[in-house]
């Protein structure tokens, strides 16, 4: 049996560079992917998401805008810690597209363990305020950061495809080459942040 891979875009597409998931998958609909990998746009469905991680897949990439302290447009991989699906917590909040609060969700509803979760995290440059409900327009320097991330994918999924537990790396010197584990928490966007 070959390895399943759910490759997934999040972000809001009206906040501007928290755009990021959505447009690297649109981007993705333009190549052809094996059966055996899947590629979908969540938004910021975080319920949908949830159920998707439950669905028997080997590995998730979560594309996502997430500031992690670096020059904006830097591509970063990520690998969060899961949670430990302890029963006995109050359940998730199931609303909104926070990654650790939806993988915190999929653990509560379901009984077999999550996919190997990574994240492949680009630096934003443009993040609306906290009183902002709309910013539309993602900046240049994110939007470069596009193809890069669908290039980087196009290297990253053979890779996990022949072995779920490999660590691809990223094409660029002064982007990250190796995982770096770490606690996903949201930014002012809703999207995740690395400390």
């Amino acid at each position: 049996m070959s390895a399943r891979l759910l490759v997934a875009g999040v972000g809001n597409i009206f906040l501007a560079d928290d755009a990021f998931g959505p447009e690297v998958i649109r981007a993705l609909d333009r190549h052809p992917w094996p059966p055996e990998v899947r590629v979908r746009d969540f938004g910021i469905r975080g319920m949908d998401l949830a159920y998707e991680l439950l669905d028997g897949y080997d590995t998730a990439v979560l594309v996502d805008a997430a500031a992690r302290g670096h020059r904006p447009g830097t591509l970063s991989l990520v690998e969060p810690e899961l949670p430990d699906g302890t029963r006995g917590a109050a359940p998730p909040e199931a609303h909104g597209m926070d990654p650790a609060k939806v993988l915190a969700l999929a653990t509560h509803l379901g009984d077999e363990p999550l996919p190997r979760v990574l994240v492949l995290a680009c630096e934003p440059e443009l993040r609306p305020r906290g009183d902002e409900d709309i910013a539309p327009g993602m900046s240049a320097t994110v939007r470069e950061a596009v193809e890069r991330a669908v290039a980087a994918l196009h290297t990253m999924v053979p890779v996990l495809l022949a072995d779920p537990a490999a660590t691809p790396p990223l094409s660029r010197p002064d982007e990250s080459t190796a995982l770096s584990p770490a606690g996903l928490r949201p930014t002012a966007s809703g999207g995740a942040e690395d400390r």
